[in-house]
């Protein structure tokens, strides 16, 4: 049967439409397959371009930066050397409250009525020091005493009469009786005295003596001026002796009655002992009169720190204040660094009290604004020199430099020879 005209076109048609539907199904599915080259170019790294930065001018500034735990400054143990003291030390008076202050040539404490005066030194009092005595303890006292303004004549290891007389002031001053000399010297200058006496009316009588003779004409007067002699003699012997006997029973300086500690004023931290107890070891602990911020930093960090150095304390609360390094000192494996505040209000030092705060301490400075570049972007030659590329017109240029302070991961750099580095100069710090 043959077909109609009719069917023919449909057939046509629907082969068409297919063709079509194929040709689509190809294109699409043909742009979804690729090559391995094709492939491989697709998901290769970018081409590699430099990182850069410009060069800055700014002032640089090394610096050590810590944290601390604020205390008073070096605490002590206080004792008190009982052993002078023919009494059971009794504690009688002047125990000092906890937080009060222990000022150097006044009583610390009290004893069988008598003053334990602070003073400032590191030898400790470990005798009655009296005149005649001499030694390293006795130039301290000296050294206290000329300091203290109560002339203990030429500054020396040697106890005199003037030192003795600066002791008896110095007692005065701390509102007390000096101390009297032991009974047996006291006992010997009387004795001394009445040995004077009696030298002086032996030298009356010899005199009177050689003056009878002399009046009665006698030939020899010879055995009378031997009297006399002999009498002005022991006079004067007598004199020495009693000069020595007064010296030694000069004011003594009681072994009990001292106490050094390294430094004064001191803020008393705990007291030991209390009125009517008897003292035995420790009586007191005291610390530094000014609060100090105390900051733990390794051996590398502390050769770059000394003492006088500034710092700044940071208190919270936007408020900080200038101070200034007192001392590096070793601590086991660590060292203990001390910044003592230059002064305080009474708000920062509510503040600063058993606080823990931010130290800064400036190491070094470039005293105004360098050309700096990050520390990234030096880099060293083959003969070790150092460098930085510098990018120009899209290519890089090797720009030799001298490196100065580094700090806050900057260096301070200044061109070499005829090379050129300028502010705004793009450095490659990385790729």
């Amino acid at each position: 049967m043959t077909a109609s005209p009719k069917s023919r076109r449909r057939v046509l048609v629907s082969v068409a439409g297919v063709a079509v539907a194929s040709l689509g199904i190809g294109v699409v599915a043909g742009s979804r397959i690729s090559s391995p080259e094709d492939a491989a170019a697709k998901t290769a790294a970018p081409k590699a371009s430099q990182i850069t930065v410009p060069v800055a001018k700014k002032a640089l500034s090394s610096k050590v930066v810590g944290r601390g735990d604020a205390s008073f400054d070096g605490a002590v143990n206080i004792r008190v050397e009982t052993s002078g003291i023919k009494t059971a030390p009794i504690v009688t008076g002047k125990v000092p409250a906890v937080g009060s202050t222990l000022t150097e040539g006044k009583a610390l404490l009290e004893i069988t009525g008598r003053p334990v005066i602070g003073l400032a030194g590191v030898l400790p009092m470990y005798r009655t020091l009296s005149p005649g005595s001499k030694g390293p303890d006795v130039l301290q006292l000296e050294q206290t005493l000329d300091r203290l303004g109560l002339d203990p004549g030429d500054v020396d290891d040697e106890y005199d009469l003037d030192t003795s007389a600066a002791v008896e002031r110095l007692y005065e001053n701390a509102g007390y009786d000096a101390p009297a000399a032991d009974e047996q010297f006291t006992q010997a200058v009387d004795q001394a005295k009445k040995q004077v006496d009696a030298a002086k009316k032996q030298l009356r009588q010899a005199q009177s003596q050689l003056k009878a003779a002399k009046d009665a004409k006698a030939k020899d007067t010879s055995v009378q001026q031997g009297a006399v002699d002999d009498a002005e003699e022991n006079l004067a012997d007598a004199k020495d002796a009693q000069n020595e006997a007064e010296f030694k029973a000069g004011t003594p300086l009681p072994v009990s009655e001292v106490v050094y500690v390294k430094t004064l004023p001191r803020r008393v931290d705990d007291v030991k002992v209390e009125r009517g107890g008897t003292v035995n070891g420790v009586v007191m602990s005291a610390s530094g009169a000014s609060l100090v911020v105390t900051v733990k930093v390794d051996a590398e960090t502390a050769q770059r720190l000394k003492a006088g150095m500034a710092a700044t304390l940071d208190l919270g609360d936007s408020v900080s204040v200038a101070g200034k390094v007192r001392r590096v000192a070793k601590n086991g494996n660590q060292y203990d660094v001390v910044v003592a505040p230059n002064t305080l209000t009474a708000g920062q030092l509510a503040l600063l009290r058993d606080a823990n705060v931010r130290v800064t301490i400036p190491v070094k400075n470039t005293s105004g604004k360098v050309l700096a570049v990050p520390v990234a972007a030096l880099s060293s030659g083959s003969d070790g020199a150092s460098r930085v590329e510098v990018l120009r017109n899209g290519k890089v240029e090797l720009v030799p430099v001298a490196v100065g302070l580094t700090a806050d991961g900057f260096a301070q750099v200044t061109p070499k020879g005829d090379a050129k580095l300028t502010e705004g100069d793009q450095v490659v710090v990385g790729r």
